[in-house]
């Protein structure tokens, strides 16, 4: 779709804006609004095809429909550019003097938007252009007829038994679930969902599972749904499976949907079946399948496979029956590569044992991608060396592995992929029924249902707490090889240096070595720049040819000089974490669209620069960080603060942790949206009175230090009607001296941390008990502080029964002025309230010193 899903609004509210239009240039606008939006509606049309079925002419021109929209997106961008003011604070003391510099800006602006104009002619001659082709060319692509795709999945259906390796322990497993209460005398319906990611090799143990125990059953059938099924063609291959003699007619006869599910209770009711639904995309499809399936069919089994998660948790009544596919051991990993490669499941040669080794580790235990790459060297008598083998190892995937070190490298932070999306104009909700964030989530969320990525929990293993994800190196390989074959990235790495294909405009870079030969000259329409290698701005790219640069992401690169910046009019993510910049430039002002802005690790301490954020009115998402902050810089970070009204994010850490922070005052109003407050290490005297319900409606995350915190500082922050984790530490015991038991919460009991997931009460004696009953009902993993000499005290209340939705319990054991006997008692209590809670509970204790 290139950038037309959101160009259409913008041209819309370009021509119902405020903006003064030349007669010419209104008139182009609406034309081009009219021919884009009927190429928008053949392009949707191309989007629901397959890639590999549409016809070449097609991609032809979907392509340079999608340059087209490229282009048109940075002309209208440029034309906003210079027709708004800039952002600045509206300041009466200031509104002279801006009246007559904005009067002088006129004349200069006037040439450029000449500029501009003719820009647009020319691309409104271009849309005219791909339309007549569209007409000449597309009438004639309907009858092309297209050749289908292998699907992998009915290879697994004819594979013999003999030929898998390691299926037997998984298929008992499996079996086992299925045959589980076989024996009562209530058997019930049961049904057991498989899920995983492709190429987990679902189907083949379904298909293995299945083979083994059908004779039990009086009928059986194996049937594939996939992503786009034809649901009367479903229905009738179940009824010709399950009886191929007396069903076959059924195929070649019209049958209404409500007819076949109708003969199939009538034949099923009764009989003891075995049915599998392979590959089911769709809750809705897989409950119209269920339909069918007759109750009254005691000890019946259905197999379900998915690579969805909440398709395969629709599917069962219970968690219990679901089979989460995991990738093959190193040992069966091995087994199956040596004899696909070797046709032997332990010889190798000698010289190629460690290449073999590191092919499998990048394979990550994925049946299909071992055999794939296994069938690759078998049948290619050219890569027979060691050297070619290794070449080929450097061709796949790029660094997914069990290395800790090299994890956290492929780590991805969702927020900040949430942000980048944001910012590259990814996100676009028509009808404003959520935030741009939420929309994000939802996607992020539905990625990880799909097993399209790996989901990661920082702190703990939570599934509710997803911070970041990685992609596996065989997905990353896919995503690479589309990404290039679209033109929407260019990667440059190890094995590609080089810029390919000369004709073509560099849109998005992400530059991984050091070592490059880049064409500045092509990458005059470069909208997204991402650099993980050091020597490469400044010595080997010029940045500041990027004019419609709208993402620049430098995290972690050494950087000298970015003066640059307030250039880039464009931009809207500007990551600058541990660049170690020492001056930043009083222009970063003038980035009147900037969405993120990343300063962690910035050496800057130029106190005008922090005036100069006030300037940076559509910013959502700040984040500094400062080694200190004297009276005049906390006067003037808290003035630019109050201009910043659509902050969602806010990151301030002040390092020098001897003094409070005193810049955001009482009479600081922060902005109604405001979602994320983040202090790490910054303390607060009090807790400051603008943090209460009424000013933070939507807030979900808050992590604060404060010098000292008593009960009605909780019973406050337990009433912030949104917020689902909170981390308070209180930094007067932060080494445990005179922890004190926190007296019990009691106003508002049922209104107290109505959201809450996750509640981490450091160096505060908050036991479970200081809830009320009734509040914090969805609290999933609490962390407080336990003093050893507690024990002692009669009053001592450890219960936790009252909390309904407690999965992992974290106490830090302060063992100050403590006999052993006394920590070894304090344990001993706190296991023993453990095993009363009613639910499966997991708790972990840390002895602090």
């Amino acid at each position: 779709m290139g950038a037309l899903g959101h160009l259409l609004p913008k041209l819309g509210a370009v021509l119902a804006g405020e903006f003064t239009l030349e007669k010419r240039v209104r008139k182009g606008i609406e034309s081009l609004e009219t021919e884009l939006t009927l190429m928008h509606a053949a392009l949707r049309k191309v989007a629901k095809v397959p890639p590999k079925q549409l016809d070449e002419l097609i991609k032809i021109w979907a392509g340079k429909v999608k340059e087209l929209s490229y282009e048109m997106e940075d002309i209208l961008d440029a034309f906003i550019v210079h027709v708004e003011d800039g952002g600045e604070p509206s300041n009466p003391k200031k509104r002279v003097k801006k009246i007559l510099k904005k009067t002088m800006k006129l004349f200069k602006k006037g040439k450029v938007l000449h500029q501009i104009s003719d820009a647009l002619e020319e691309v409104v001659h271009q849309a005219k252009q791909l339309a007549e082709q569209h007409q000449r060319y597309v009438p004639q692509m309907r009858d092309t007829s297209v050749s289908a795709s292998v699907d992998p999945r009915m290879m697994a259906l004819y594979t013999d038994v003999t030929e898998l390796v390691g299926i037997e322990e998984t298929r008992e497993k499996l079996i086992d679930m299925l045959t589980e209460g076989d024996h009562g005398s209530n058997q019930q319906l049961k049904t057991i969902s498989i899920v995983g990611f492709c190429g987990l090799g679902k189907t083949t143990l379904a298909k293995a599972a299945y083979d083994k125990i059908k004779g039990q059953f009086q009928c059986d059938s194996f049937v594939s749904v996939s992503q786009n099924p034809d649901m009367k063609k479903v229905f009738k291959n179940i009824l010709y499976e399950l009886d191929k003699e007396n069903h076959a007619h059924y195929r070649n006869e019209e049958w209404e949907e409500k007819q076949l599910i109708d003969e199939l209770i009538k034949f099923l009711n009764g009989k003891r079946y075995l049915i599998v639904i392979d590959d089911i995309w769709d809750k809705e499809v897989w409950k119209l399948i269920k339909c069918a399936f007759s109750k009254k069919s005691p000890g019946s089994r259905l197999i379900t496979t998915t690579r969805i998660i909440s398709v395969s948790e629709a599917c069962c009544s219970s968690r219990d029956d679901i089979y989460i596919m995991k990738p093959l051991s190193d040992d069966v990993s091995r087994t199956l590569f040596y004899r696909r490669v070797f046709s032997h499941e332990t010889e190798c040669p000698q010289e190629l044992v460690q290449v073999s080794k590191e092919i499998l580790k990048k394979c990550g235990g994925i049946p299909l991608a071992i055999i794939s790459i296994a069938s690759l060297l078998a049948n290619n008598p050219q890569i027979i060396t060691e050297d070619q083998w290794y070449d080929l190892l450097n061709s796949i995937g790029r660094g997914l592995t069990e290395d800790q070190t090299s994890s956290q490298k492929t780590k991805i932070m969702k927020d900040k992929l949430i942000w980048r999306w944001i910012s590259e104009g990814f996100l676009n909700d028509e009808k404003q029924e959520a935030s741009l964030y939420e929309l994000g989530n939802r996607y992020f969320n539905e990625l990880v249902n799909r097993s399209m990525v790996q989901p990661i929990c920082n702190d703990y293993e939570d599934e509710k707490r997803v911070e970041a994800c990685r992609v596996h190196d065989m997905v990353l390989d896919l995503i690479s090889s589309l990404s290039s074959q679209e033109n929407f990235v260019t990667i440059l790495d190890v094995t590609r240096r080089k810029m390919p294909n000369p004709r073509s405009k560099v849109r998005r870079m992400s530059i991984q070595n050091s070592k490059i030969d880049v064409d500045t000259t092509r990458m005059a329409h470069m909208r997204s720049l991402t650099v993980f290698a050091n020597n490469v701005v400044g010595e080997v790219l010029d940045i500041s040819s990027c004019q419609v640069l709208r993402v620049l992401d430098l995290e972690g690169c050494d950087v000298s000089d970015i003066g640059y910046v307030g250039n880039l009019l464009h931009l809207r993510y500007l990551g600058l974490k541990e660049t170690h910049v020492e001056d930043l430039p009083m222009e970063i002002g003038k980035l009147q669209f900037l969405i993120t802005l990343d300063l962690r690790g910035v050496c800057d301490t130029d106190l005008n620069v922090v005036k100069e954020l006030g300037r940076l009115t559509k910013l959502k998402v700040l984040r500094v960080l400062y080694d200190q902050l004297d009276e005049s810089s906390d006067k003037a970070l808290e003035e630019s603060l109050g201009y910043l009204k659509q902050l969602e994010s806010l990151w301030i850490e002040i390092f020098a942790t001897d003094d409070c922070i005193n810049f955001m005052s009482d009479v600081w109003v922060p902005p109604s949206q405001l979602r994320r407050l983040d202090f790490p290490y910054s303390r607060f005297l009090i807790l400051p009175a603008w943090i209460n319900p009424s000013l933070l409606p939507v807030l979900t995350y808050l992590r604060i230090f404060v010098d000292e915190v008593r009960s009605d500082v909780l019973e406050l922050l337990g009433k912030l009607p949104a917020l689902c984790v909170l981390e308070i530490t209180d930094f007067s015991k932060f080494n445990g001296e005179h922890l004190m038991v926190m007296p019990t919460l009691s106003s508002g009991a049922n209104t107290l941390f109505p959201r809450a997931t996750h509640c981490s009460f450091l160096s505060i004696g908050a036991v479970p008990s200081m809830f009320p009953q009734g509040a914090a009902p969805m609290l999933k993993h609490l962390t407080y502080a336990f003093s050893a000499k507690w024990i002692s005290s009669e009053n001592l209340d450890l219960d936790m029964g009252h909390l309904p939705s407690l999965e992992r319990l974290n106490v830090m054991v302060f063992n100050e002025e403590a006999s052993d006997w006394e920590v070894e008692e304090a344990q001993d209590v706190l296991w023993d309230a453990r095993d009363y809670y009613p639910n499966h509970l997991d708790m972990q204790i840390d002895l602090m010193g």
